[in-house]
């Protein structure tokens, strides 16, 4: 079965073998990228799992990369 190099980083087998969901990657303009990450940032949280922005730099072409994970909070 073929692999994409995104699902053989350590980080995403890690999260498959927990059971998390995998990080989503952004890019965008600043400016789009500014709101996604917004309002990702500000929907309602489920039930025991935050939002956290992991990574955030731009591009040699302008755009900006961001990672968003979602992440259990502690009890």
């Amino acid at each position: 079965m073929p692999h994409s190099s995104r699902s053989l980083r350590p980080r995403n087998l890690a999260d498959r073998v927990a059971g998390r969901e995998p990080a989503k990657i952004f890019r965008l303009p600043i400016e789009a990228a500014r709101r996604q990450a917004r309002q990702i940032l500000n929907s309602l949280p489920k039930g025991g799992v935050t939002t956290v922005v992991e990574n955030w730099r731009q591009l040699p072409d302008g755009r900006i990369e961001f990672t968003m994970r979602r992440l259990p909070t502690p009890d």
